[in-house]
């Protein structure tokens, strides 16, 4: 279940609801009970493990040195 991320604009506190995504824009009281709060926008990223790294871009001219036949 998704975690959504909310402020209390009367005290300031952040806090996160954890709810569908068929209820992500329904409106959460704070912990501290009030109600004027406002959903805040977040990113989610992963890592992956064990992920060989991309190889590295060949020059223009292919080649170890651009095409001058050195390999």
């Amino acid at each position: 279940m998704p975690n959504y991320s909310f402020r209390c604009r009367s005290c300031g506190d952040t806090f996160e609801v954890n709810r569908p995504m068929a209820q992500s824009s329904d409106p959460a009281s704070c912990p501290a009970g009030h109600d004027d709060t406002v959903k805040l926008l977040t990113t989610f990223a992963t890592v992956g493990r064990g992920a060989a790294p991309m190889p590295a871009a060949q020059p223009a001219g292919g080649g170890c040195c651009g095409g001058g036949g050195c390999c």
